[in-house]
C-alpha cells in the first residue's frame, strides 16, 4: 500500500572475508542502522529478494556468481526502484579496472566507491545519504501508484457520467414532442447532474453530506424566485454515486413540480424530509410532499420522470419508491436500508 513504509531501509553487506562484515555491522548498528548479512552468493540472492534499501560489498567478495546475482537484482528492479550500492576497494587493488568492470556488469546504477581503511564518518555518511536517496524512490513510487489508481478512478468515473448523459438523451428524446421542449428537458438534467458532480469534487472524499445535494439540486429552483422548498433531517453521508442518482431522481420530482404541480403556481409549496430508524439495521426514509398547488391528476401513462425515479430507487435500495397522485399534492416516499448508500 502506498506510504505504508515510512522508515529507511535496511542494509544487506556482503564482506565474507577477515573482519570486515562485523566491523561494518557494529557501525552502522550503533548509528540505528539495521543490518544483515550474506556470506556467499547463494545466500546473497535471497537477502537481496528480501528487499534491501542498499547493498554495501567489499570488492574481494565480488566473484563472478556474487556479479551475477547482483546483476539480475538490478535488472528486476521496479522503474521506480535504484538501489545504491557501496563498494570498499584496498588501497592497493586495480581502482580504474574494478570501476570499469562493475559498469560494464551493473549498467545504470548507482555505485558508490570508498577506498579502505575508510574514515568512519564518511562511510556513515555515504550510508545514510543512500538510505536517504532510497526513501525518497518509494515516495516517488507512491506518488506514481496513486496517480494511476486516479486515473482508473477518473475512467470509471468518466464511463459512468456518459453513460448516465446517454440514458437521459435517450429517453427524453422519447419522450418530448418538439425541439424546445427537449433542449429544455436535456439541459435542466445536466445541469442537475452537473450540481451533484460538483458537491462531490468540493467534498473531496468518496462520500458526501445528503443534505449538500438536496442544498445542490434544489440552488436553481431557488435563484429563479421560487424558494417555496424547504428540506431537512439528520446528517448523513452517503457515497457520491449514490448522491447523484438520489440527486437526479430529486430533480425530477422538482421538474414536474415546475411544471404541473405545486411549484406551477404562487401558493404551491414543496417539503422533503428525510430520517434514519434507530433499529441495528437502519433503514433510510426520504419523503417528498407537494402541497397548495393545482389538483393532481394521474397521468394515463407514466412519463420520463415517474420511469427514472421507479427505476433508480430499485436499482440504489432494492424496492422502487411509493408515488402518490394526491389530488392535494403529489407524494413520493423513498424506503431502503441505509447501509446500501452508506
Amino acid at each position: 500500500m502506498p506510504g505504508s513504509d515510512r522508515t529507511l531501509d535496511w542494509v544487506l553487506v556482503l564482506a565474507p572475508y577477515r573482519r570486515d562484515a562485523d566491523y561494518l555491522r557494529t557501525l552502522l548498528v550503533e548509528h540505528d542502522v539495521t543490518v544483515r548479512q550474506a556470506a556467499d552468493s547463494k545466500e546473497l540472492a535471497t537477502r537481496l529478494a528480501e528487499g534491501p534499501g542498499m547493498l554495501v560489498v567489499t570488492h574481494e567478495a565480488l566473484d563472478p556468481a556474487a556479479l551475477e546475482v547482483i546483476a539480475r537484482h538490478l535488472a528486476d528492479q521496479p522503474a521506480w526502484a535504484e538501489m545504491p550500492i557501496i563498494v570498499l576497494l584496498d588501497r592497493a587493488a586495480p581502482h580504474a579496472r574494478i570501476r570499469s568492470e562493475l559498469s560494464a556488469a551493473w549498467p545504470r546504477s548507482r555505485q558508490i566507491f570508498y577506498q579502505r581503511p575508510v574514515a568512519t564518518l564518511e562511510l556513515l555518511s555515504g550510508v545514510q545519504s543512500a538510505l536517504l536517496s532510497r526513501f525518497r524512490q518509494r515516495d516517488v513510487r507512491d506518488h506514481i501508484e496513486r496517480e494511476v489508481e486516479l486515473r482508473h478512478e477518473l475512467n470509471h468515473r468518466v464511463k459512468n457520467i456518459l453513460a448516465s448523459v446517454r440514458a437521459m438523451f435517450d429517453m427524453t428524446r422519447r419522450n418530448t414532442t418538439s425541439l424546445d421542449q427537449f433542449v429544455e428537458d436535456f439541459s435542466g438534467r445536466l445541469m442537475a447532474l452537473s450540481n451533484v458532480h460538483s458537491a462531490v469534487f468540493e467534498a473531496g472524499s468518496e462520500t458526501i453530506d445528503f443534505a449538500k445535494v438536496v442544498e445542490r439540486t434544489f440552488r436553481p429552483y431557488r435563484i429563479a424566485g421560487k424558494d417555496r422548498v424547504t428540506a431537512h433531517g439528520p446528517a448523513i453521508e452517503i457515497r457520491h454515486n449514490a448522491g447523484t442518482t438520489l440527486a437526479l431522481c430529486l430533480h425530477e420530482l422538482a421538474t414536474n413540480a415546475l411544471k404541473y404541480g405545486a411549484l406551477s403556481c404562487p401558493e404551491g409549496r414543496v417539503r422533503v424530509e428525510w430520517e434514519l430508524s434507530s433499529d441495528s439495521e437502519p433503514m433510510l426514509t426520504i419523503r417528498w410532499v407537494e402541497s397548495g398547488g393545482p389538483p393532481v391528476v394521474e397521468p394515463s401513462a407514466p412519463g420520463y420522470g415517474t420511469r427514472y425515479i421507479r427505476s433508480a430507487i430499485r436499482g440504489l435500495f432494492g424496492a422502487p419508491p411509493e408515488i402518490v397522485f394526491d389530488p392535494q399534492g403529489l407524494r413520493c416516499t423513498i424506503t431502503g436500508p441505509f447501509f446500501r448508500i452508506r
